[in-house]
């Protein structure tokens, strides 16, 4: 029995501890680990980011439509300033940035005159952001229009991770 005893307590101190191997497995694990979670935290903050200029773009096409649809039977054109203290007039008679099918064509080099603006809007924390807006309006009968914004983040970044499609919105003007 006493044999049994001494090999025993010989096999617990050769198992106590942790040997180089297992720290360096260790160690590797905590790394990839934390690398994950890096990626996963600066991805959140683009999406996030992301996310915020698609709802400026919203709301400033919004804005647009609203000041077409409310003075759409007085014949008075807006004028909107944005924070940066540009004046931008409003046309809402038939016409307007090219396009087709619904969809406006951001391509287009000069869109007509008051048919499109570069919106700026300012941050809380003083910065600033410049938004393509371009709108057309098309005739349905002699008293209502069919009005098609679109709005983008302008000089936007290519970069998938801060994209955001334009933002479009359609409705009628009209009596």
């Amino acid at each position: 029995m006493r044999v049994n005893l001494i090999r025993r307590g010989k096999d617990l101190r050769g198992d106590s501890g942790v040997t180089m191997v297992e720290l360096m497995i260790a160690g590797v694990v905590m790394v990839v680990g934390f690398l994950g979670l890096m990626i996963l935290i600066t991805t959140a903050i683009a999406t996030n980011n992301r996310n915020k200029m698609d709802t400026n773009a919203t709301l400033v096409a919004q804005m647009v439509m609203e000041e077409i649809k409310s003075n759409y039977a007085t014949g008075v054109s807006p004028v909107l300033t944005d924070c940066a203290g540009n004046s931008w007039t409003i046309a809402y008679a038939p016409g307007g940035a090219a396009g087709s099918s619904g969809i406006i064509d951001f391509s287009e080099s000069s869109p007509p005159t008051n048919y499109f603006m570069n919106y700026t809007v300012c941050t809380a924390n003083g910065g600033q952001a410049t938004y393509d807006v371009r709108w057309r309006i098309r005739a349905v009968t002699a008293n209502t229009s069919v009005v098609t914004i679109s709005s983008k983040t302008k000089g936007g970044s290519s970069d998938l991770k801060y994209f955001a499609l334009p933002v479009t919105l359609r409705g009628y003007a009209g009596l």
